[in-house]
């Protein structure tokens, strides 16, 4: 089963990174207020970034790398 890791742009304009099995389902549940306590307070938010991965592992592997982004390489991503 593979996983998608996202970023998600906030309505204040700050970056959320995760993974998940079902990006549509996961994004609905970011914008209904049920994804997240930090985007919970930042709706709605958009998805500007996501790529897949083949295992859980190396989807969460790669949303800590991308945690760890600055503000620019966050911006960069989104931009791609």
């Amino acid at each position: 089963m593979p996983f998608q890791v996202y970023l998600l742009e906030c309505s204040d304009k700050s970056y959320y990174c995760g993974y998940t099995s079902d990006l549509n389902r996961r994004i609905e549940e970011h914008n209904s207020g049920r994804g997240s306590k930090y985007t919970r307070a930042r709706r709605p938010v958009r998805l500007v970034y996501s790529e897949e991965r083949e295992t859980r592992s190396s989807a969460m592997k790669r949303e800590a790398e991308i945690k760890k982004f600055s503000r620019k390489e966050k911006k960069a991503l989104a931009i791609k």
